[in-house]
């Protein structure tokens, strides 16, 4: 499903209509799959900031009628990234797991994926939290990478971090579809700076391409939703922060159903 970040720019009141980058096509999906679309991201146990994005990622699947449920270790103190684990609001779920390597997680989130889609009428996505420190196993469980998710930042630092890990996953999994969503950004020419800068030195040096769902926005309802653990669209359904997860939501959503179609 093509889209690009332009899609997005009712986020920012005083952008120029600038040529905007298009999503490439995903490469064929794996020859098996779970009964749901599994995605691999990356988090540690104190990036709050990024969980508490795909925890709210979840939850507007879930509005938009889809099974959405998020996989985790439960590993250390969980408390500050999750909310209590089971069916949550509008019935996106939290199972945390036990394993304590990448075999075992990927394990779990299959399970979950096939549980979830035995009862999903309306499709649905298995977000899964991986520890950074375990990409090192990624050979282990090849499948689970079939589809990731990296939640980035503009800043130029995390963009070299960033492409480090996508060269880590291709090698991992050669057909791996790597989605980017840019998070934090002051405007939306810097998103899209990001994403293209990325976007060309992958291109470049993997003969890769990346896929763009858009971008997140942190803001002041995001900080709240932290606090509070209430998630931001249904504190405050019309915020910008609410709009741009309903956005990126719904690319998920129209992807997982084109793979499923494929």
């Amino acid at each position: 499903m093509a889209r690009d970040l332009g899609d997005v720019l009712h986020y920012f009141f005083h952008e120029d209509e600038a040529a905007r980058p298009r999503a490439p096509k995903p490469p064929p999906p794996a020859a098996q799959r779970a009964a749901l679309p599994v995605i691999a991201t990356p988090l540690s146990d104190r990036d709050v900031v990024r969980a508490t994005l795909l925890w709210n990622l979840a939850v507007e699947i879930a509005r938009q009628g889809a099974s959405a449920s998020v996989v985790a270790p439960a590993d250390g103190d969980t408390s500050a990234l999750w909310p209590e684990p089971g069916r949550g609001p509008l019935g996106a779920e939290l199972v945390l797991t036990f394993a304590d390597d990448l075999a075992g997680l990927a394990r779990s989130a299959f399970d979950v994926a096939t549980h979830a889609g035995a009862s999903a009428r309306g499709g649905g996505l298995v977000l899964v939290r991986v520890p950074p420190a375990w990409l090192a196993q990624a050979g282990d469980a090849p499948a689970l990478f079939d589809w990731t998710l990296l939640l980035v930042s503009p800043q130029p630092r995390e963009l070299l971090e960033t492409y480090a890990l996508v060269k880590q996953l291709v090698k991992a999994c050669p057909t791996a579809r790597v989605g980017i969503t840019i998070h934090g950004p002051r405007s939306v020419g810097e998103a899209r700076e990001a994403f293209d800068r990325l976007a060309r030195t992958t291109r470049r040096h993997l003969d890769r391409e990346l896929a763009s769902y858009g971008l997140l926005v942190d803001d002041v309802h995001v900080v709240r939703a932290i606090v509070s653990r209430r998630p931001v669209g249904l504190a405050h359904p019309h915020a910008a922060a609410t709009r741009a997860l309903q956005d990126v939501a719904r690319w998920l959503i129209l992807d997982a159903n084109g793979a499923a179609r494929g």
